[in-house]
């Protein structure tokens, strides 16, 4: 038997693989003199984090790296607390309630003063000064879907609530100061309650299919929809004055940052941030474009004449395509470098894991259900679980796309070594080999095919999980994706998936085509012969 069917043919396809989908390795960059604005991941917290950027690289020497976008409350926090980004805007009855865990006090001064004093005991984080609007979360109800006698407040609302279907943010869902603290407050019931994302609940709303959603008072759609917004009248929700966030270490280091932030002490009000977020969510206008005129307003910035970006949804897909090329090209690049890194990384382990437990077929099976319970996991939580250890970026996102990349790597390799052709194997035996030499000559050749099947299972759905990446600020395709559902701007979103989709597809193709080259020629189907 020649020794050209020795392992060289998988090895060589993996290494193509591997070559293929990493191109290259972005550089490491300097923190000297950079600070990491994050934010989480709506639009108003996102304007926020852009004008201290602004304000910061317009009044100082640093240079601001920005992580915006990032999923929700706890992962903002944990990025800050460990270091992966310097300062974020919060709200003080977040920090109060879903953070310190402590419970709503309906005084703005004292929520402020809790915060203050706790956040620099427990962790050295600081609150700077508010930033002079509140923006609380309210209950709001269609007025067109009202009764003749309409509630008012909260409480009248529980009397007739558990006949109503409600639409709330998938954070409010859990929050202490959410929907269960409402239940325990009013005893509000709804027939169903639908976990929706911000922006598609004011859509559903209009449309008829929820009764009552979950707002925040600054939101700019509140200019759109005709809603009527219910009263706290018991005080349930805690104040929610926004104010940066900012890590002791990083004040240490650049004190100058504190007092360039001070200029937006009580800059804002409520009209004044519901005009903005109108910008954003129906005027379609860049997050960068309305930070600069809020700056500008304030006589922080100097005033420029740079027009403003026409919303995105009112362009064709294919010139919103055009128009954002550069930018959704550098987006593919770092896609295909996540993904690549995370399937790579997962060859690497998952086939010589494989050709172990081959050799081990009394511990296989148990062994390769454990990896498999890993697919269980929500991909979200699971990027999430990473942060307090790995930070934000990419990689905590490669160490979890590389442990859902495992699974059916190290399922196809066992499988294909396990049953491939007993009738060679005992051949192979018969004139003499070694079990090395069968497995190297024999056994690894023939299932190369099934083990590259695998590779490209793995391939697809790395590709597909890579695109929630975008929420712990490690790039990709998914950042248009977040951003259109925050927008409900559709194009938006077809400009992250189109090309992700798309390069799924490529990547399952050529892995296909490196399958169908390595495969033994006596495995490929021969037409009868009759």
């Amino acid at each position: 038997m020649s020794r050209c069917v020795r392992m060289r043919p998988l090895g060589l396809a993996v290494g193509l693989a591997f070559a293929l989908l990493i191109p290259w390795t972005p550089p490491a960059s300097s923190e000297e003199g950079r600070l990491v604005v994050g934010s989480k991941n709506f639009m108003e917290n996102k304007l926020l984090a852009e004008i201290f950027a602004q304000l910061i690289e317009a009044r100082t020497d640093l240079s601001v790296k920005r992580q915006l976008g990032l999923a929700g409350t706890q992962v903002c926090f944990e990025a800050l607390r460990t270091g992966a980004i310097d300062l974020y805007p919060e709200y003080t009855g977040t920090g109060l309630v879903s953070i310190l865990r402590q419970p709503p006090t309906g005084d703005s001064r004292t929520a402020l003063t809790t915060v203050r004093s706790e956040f620099l005991r427990r962790w050295d984080l600081w609150w700077l000064n508010p930033l002079g609007f509140e923006n609380a979360y309210a209950l709001a109800v269609p007025r067109d879907r009202l009764p003749a006698d309409p509630p008012r407040t909260l409480s009248d609302l529980a009397a007739f609530s558990a006949s109503l279907t409600a639409g709330f943010g998938y954070e409010f869902i859990q929050r202490p100061d959410g929907l269960p603290g409402l239940k325990t407050r009013y005893g509000l019931t709804f027939q169903r309650v639908q976990a929706m994302q911000q922006s598609l609940k004011y859509q559903a709303a209009a449309a008829g299919e929820i009764d009552v959603l979950d707002v925040y008072t600054t939101d700019g759609r509140l200019f759109v929809y005709d809603f009527v917004v219910l009263e706290d009248d018991q005080r349930f929700f805690p104040p929610y004055e926004a104010a940066g966030l900012i890590r002791g270490a990083t004040l240490k280091r650049y004190p100058e940052v504190g007092s360039v932030l001070g200029l937006l002490s009580n800059a804002f009000d409520a009209r004044i941030m519901r005009q903005l977020n109108y910008r954003l969510q129906e005027g379609g206008e860049s997050v960068e474009v309305v930070a600069r005129d809020a700056l500008s307003a304030l006589n922080l910035l100097a005033s420029e004449n740079s027009p403003s970006q026409p919303a995105s949804k009112d362009n064709e897909l294919f010139a919103y395509l055009w128009s954002h090329g550069s930018t959704l090209m550098q987006q593919t690049i770092e896609h295909l470098f996540l993904a690549g890194l995370a399937l790579g990384l997962g060859i690497l382990l998952a086939v010589p894991l494989g050709l172990l437990l081959e050799r081990r077929q009394t511990v296989a099976e148990p062994v390769i259900r454990g990896i498999g319970l890993t697919q269980t996991i929500p991909s979200i939580a699971l990027l999430a679980f990473m942060i307090p250890v790995f930070g934000i970026g990419v990689l905590p996102a490669v160490i979890a796309l590389w442990i859902y990349a495992l699974f059916p790597i190290v399922r196809n390799t066992y499988s294909g070594l396990r049953d491939a052709a007993p009738d060679a194997v005992e051949s192979a035996r018969a004139l003499g080999m070694t079990e090395w030499q069968i497995l190297s000559w024999v056994r690894l050749p023939l299932a190369a095919p099934i083990i590259m099947a695998g590779i490209r299972t793995a391939g697809v759905i790395t590709v597909g999980t890579t695109t929630l990446a975008a929420f712990i600020g490690a790039g990709g395709l998914g950042v248009p994706i977040v951003s259109g559902l925050q927008m409900a701007d559709t194009t938006m979103i077809l400009s992250g998936a189109l090309p992700a989709a798309a390069l799924a597809l490529v990547i399952d193709g050529t892995l296909g085509m490196i399958e169908r080259g390595i495969r033994p020629r006596g495995l490929h189907a021969r037409p009868d012969r009759t």
